[in-house]
């Protein structure tokens, strides 16, 4: 195939790929099957890597992802991004009404809509072509998401028709019923903690940093706010209509309202109507239709004038209370789970309701085979909220929490000021083992490929591992016998073991999986202490006087330190040449010109990353600090700085200098 047959192929396949989008996810036409298109698709990534001059931001291959990792930058929003005030009740939208028309003697009309259960989104598109993807984040800044949201198949990466040259418009990323079902009927074949709702699975999904694995999860968006300088119409409903031209998903419940009474009536409606949707929702947002006019009633410091939420009240059911269940996580907390007879609960059937700890089993005065009421916390967690004690019988137990651990049956204990329930015998109970294990090997810990949950219960089963150390005692010929483990999967685990013996001090500190001891505080005793032996011997004294570690964190640090099987394990795993030092060629160019001063940055900047500069701030000395006071002692500003922060700087007559600067503070 020559250049020009490649690049007319190219184009035709660029096309027809994104009419087949557009059907599918934003008209609900499917008009040829998967096999189908998943060939075509695959041809046109095969000619875009053989003829990548002809490949475009906008193609449709862009939605597949990467699987590198990425880093999100924060991007300051153009327009503020602020969230709506909720109202629950009729009388408060009236009250809502009252107040927009003593700030206005126009006539107006009103949109309702639907209120989306999911992550907000501002997507930019310029010259038709999507060139930034940012969350609300706090409303003046949010974290840039391109890659992930070319991933959403709903979301159109080239627009058609007679659109703006730019333009914003915001919308909610979701995860639809089904595809919530599905990812987490995997995750419990694979033994994965399911996603407890569909918000955070949507929100968590959007935050990943592998795009590959945003684009299996099938996200899904709706689009319902256009903003930006010469757009078509002023009203906002029309701008929606504008926008279902150029290719965006716009929900077609959306309907204009000219008083109290269409409002009420929609609401009524879709109280009941939304159970029925294939995603989820928690109520209306009512605003008035008018650009202009709401351009011109402005915001609260908090949220704007002229639109509001009415959030429906949580749906409740009742049902039979079965059993109560305890899991054991990997610090040895017990947390009580209650089984239920199933029931439909906003949209989908729960079996299951948390029950917290045993204080919460206590003050509803639990019995077994009550009748309880359960809502979703948010439309979100399902719990149960009271008992129907009409329909308790006389002569039924009360549910009492558990004494004894339900894996190993060692009597529990409870911290003073804590509510949880804790298993103490970390070294013997197969949850916190294998809890631990599965820590260890973790992304953000050892990053051990080619094992998961399933494998670590498959080696504990065969007796293979007890402890994170057994990992690196094990035998290839112990490996390639159990079923499931192919020759290229043993090499693989043991290739990662291997260079897993290269992570850096502070990730090794971070997977031995010690209580409260997370990434951040990881890093900072790594590198303000330097090595396991100065932090093993460290008094309460040293180790609180260790920036952000507070004698909770130390006293759970002594006690893990203090137990001779943790001591055992740290001199295996030095016999297996883990990191457990700072060495040098991490504090290559270190100083100490910055020691003493307590540095925040803000903004975007252009020859470095946010990291980068906090980095180099910690590698010479400084102290990187989130918010401004009075002991700061400089602001790094950047570009889009929040003018907010610049003003509270100079109140506080706090210096303010450049990336360059910063710099130059330290030759």
């Amino acid at each position: 195939m020559d250049q020009q047959e490649a690049a007319n192929r190219i184009a035709y396949l660029v096309k027809e790929l994104d009419r087949q989008n557009y059907n599918y996810y934003v008209l609900n036409i499917q008009e040829i099957d998967d096999y189908a298109f998943d060939q075509m698709m695959a041809e046109l990534i095969g000619l875009e890597k053989a003829f990548p001059e002809f490949s475009t931001p906008a193609s449709p291959s862009q939605r597949v992802g990467s699987d590198l990792n990425q880093e999100f930058q924060q991007v300051a929003h153009k327009y503020q991004m602020l969230s709506l005030s909720n109202t629950y009740s009729e009388e408060e939208v009236m009250e809502f009404d009252q107040r927009v028309r003593k700030l206005t003697d126009e006539d107006f009309e009103y949109v309702c809509e639907l209120k989306f259960d999911g992550t907000s989104v501002s997507l930019t598109y310029e010259n038709g072509l999507l060139v930034r993807a940012v969350t609300r984040g706090d409303g003046q800044k949010g974290d840039d998401v391109t890659a992930n949201v070319k991933t959403i198949k709903s979301i159109p990466l080239q627009l058609k028709g007679d659109y703006p040259p730019e333009f914003e418009i915001r919308g909610e990323i979701l995860l639809p019923f089904n595809e919530f079902d599905r990812l987490n009927r995997e995750r419990d074949e694979i033994g994965e903690q399911p996603f407890a709702n569909v918000r955070n699975a949507a929100s968590g999904t959007l935050k990943l940093q592998n795009s590959s694995v945003v684009a299996s999860r099938k996200l899904d968006a709706y689009l319902y706010y256009v903003l930006g300088n010469n757009l078509p119409d002023d009203g906002h409903l029309e701008l929606l209509k504008h926008a279902a031209t150029w290719g965006f998903k716009i929900s077609e419940h959306t309907r204009k309202c000219h008083n109290l009474q269409e409002i009420f009536e929609y609401l009524h409606e879709w109280n009941i109507k939304r159970k029925d949707l294939p995603v989820a929702t928690d109520g209306v947002v009512i605003k008035i239709n008018s650009t202009r006019l709401q351009q011109e009633l402005g915001f609260t410091a908090k949220s704007p004038r002229w639109a509001i939420a009415y959030k429906f009240k949580a749906e409740q059911e009742s049902t039979t209370l079965i059993s109560v269940s305890y899991q054991v996580g990997r610090t040895g907390a017990v947390t009580p789970v209650a089984n239920l007879e199933p029931v439909l609960l906003s949209g989908t059937v729960v079996r299951r309701a948390t029950l917290h700890n045993a204080d919460n089993i206590q003050s509803l005065d639990l019995h077994e085979g009550d009748v309880v009421f359960i809502e979703k916390g948010g439309e979100i967690i399902p719990k149960i909220i009271r008992v129907d004690l009409s329909e308790r019988h006389p002569m039924t137990k009360r549910i009492e929490f558990i004494t004894h651990c339900p894996e190993c049956n060692t009597l529990l204990v409870r911290q003073e000021g804590e509510s949880a329930w804790y298993c103490p015998n970390d070294a013997g109970c197969p949850p916190q083992i294998k809890g631990k294990l599965e820590h260890f090997i973790g992304r953000k810990s050892m990053n051990i490929d080619g094992m998961g949950s399933e494998t670590i219960d498959l080696f504990f089963q065969k007796n293979l591992i007890r402890n994170i150390a057994d990992l690196y005692d094990l035998q290839k010929s112990q490996l390639i016998s159990l079923d499931r483990l192919g020759e290229k999967s043993v090499n693989r685990i043991f290739e990662s073991l291997e260079i897993s013996k290269s992570v850096p001090f502070e990730r090794v500190l971070f997977a031995l999986g010690i209580r409260f001891v997370g990434e951040t505080v990881a890093r900072k005793l790594a590198r303000e202490l330097k090595s396991i032996g100065r932090i093993g011997s460290a008094s309460l004294e040293e180790l609180t006087g260790v920036d952000e570690i507070g004698s909770k964190i130390a006293e759970s640090i002594i006690s893990w330190f203090n137990k001779e099987q943790n001591r055992t394990l740290i001199d295996r795993l030095r016999n297996h040449h883990l990191n457990f030092e700072i060495v040098s060629a991490e504090k290559e160019g270190a100083t100490e010109k910055l020691k003493g001063l307590s540095i925040i940055i803000s903004g975007t900047f252009k020859k470095f990353t946010r990291d980068e500069i906090k980095a180099f701030i910690e590698l010479n000395g400084g102290k990187n600090v989130t918010s401004l006071s009075p002991k700061t002692t400089y602001l790094v500003a950047g570009e889009n700085i929040g003018p907010s922060k610049l003003e509270k700087a100079q109140k506080l007559k706090i210096p303010i200098i450049t990336e360059e600067e910063l710099v130059e503070l330290t030759n």
